[in-house]
């Protein structure tokens, strides 16, 4: 594991990271040749990656709006934020309430350059260099100290990150929302969404391929009920856990994934 300060703040340009890949799907220019070429690589096994991309930044902005409209929630920490985009975490909350809080927290360096010039002129958002998994490092950080209340109710966002991370008893998916969950006030809510096949051979592709192309910085690519078990004590808000873009979609008519070899599965639950 590692502390914020161990984290490397050398770009690699060479080695695809999971967020530069996630910045040119969505069309963004913080990503290098080695990204894109993993892009093109993936895409032979797995076509839809592009849309569900795009799927899964709507569906994030759908759930932080929500949640600031209709739960009154005014403080988010957003954990493996990726790159800005459009559309960001705290432009959508701030949309809603100006005074609305948010931390990002990243192990990428390029998010921590590219998130802090960008925030500069905000006060009320930061972005911290720290691993997802290093909890108490994140929540005792001091920026996460003057943002964030704990004795109030917060949105802690896992959008699309925990395939990023291996299964581990201390460090693991399960162990890092138990983790999370234990310094929340009660009314807080958990966004927690990843990557899912129910097809054995897309799974051991993807995985295999993603773990070379990283260099180890990746998880596995899992079920549906690997991530309903992290709902496990939560109450799950409507529609429940689906793939992503049928979660409340502002219309009829909006974008959904077509192709299923996999797809972005969770949703939203509330701490009781």
């Amino acid at each position: 594991m590692h502390s914020e300060k161990q984290l490397s703040t050398k770009i690699d340009a060479n080695v695809p990271t999971a967020a530069r890949m996630y910045d040119h799907y969505l069309g963004g220019k913080d990503n290098y040749a080695a990204d894109r070429a993993a892009c093109e690589q993936l895409d032979k096994v797995v076509p839809s990656t592009r849309r569900l991309a795009v799927n899964n930044r709507r569906f994030l902005q759908r759930v932080v709006r929500t949640l600031t409209q209709e739960y009154g929630i005014r403080q988010f920490l957003d954990h493996g934020s990726g790159l800005p985009t459009q559309d960001n975490v705290h432009q959508v909350a701030q949309s809603v309430d100006p005074a609305a809080h948010v931390v990002y927290v990243d192990n990428d360096p390029m998010v921590l350059v590219h998130g802090r010039a960008l925030l500069e002129q905000d006060e009320r958002t930061t972005v911290i260099h720290a691993d997802m998994r290093e909890t108490d490092a994140i929540f005792s950080h001091p920026e996460t100290q003057r943002l964030i209340d704990f004795d109030q109710p917060v949105a802690v966002l896992f959008n699309s990150v925990f395939h990023c991370i291996p299964d581990s008893e201390t460090d693991g998916p399960s162990a890092v929302v138990k983790r999370v969950s234990e310094r929340l006030a009660p009314g807080s809510y958990l966004l927690m969404c990843q990557l899912v096949s129910e097809d054995a051979e897309v799974r051991e592709f993807v995985t295999n391929f993603m773990d070379q192309a990283t260099h180890g910085h990746w998880g596995r690519v899992r079920q549906e009920k690997d991530v309903a078990a992290l709902f496990d004590g939560l109450e799950i808000l409507e529609p429940g856990l689906v793939e992503v873009s049928t979660w409340r979609p502002d219309s009829e008519v909006a974008p959904r994934q077509l192709t299923q070899e996999w797809i972005e599965f969770g949703g939203v639950g509330r701490l009781p």
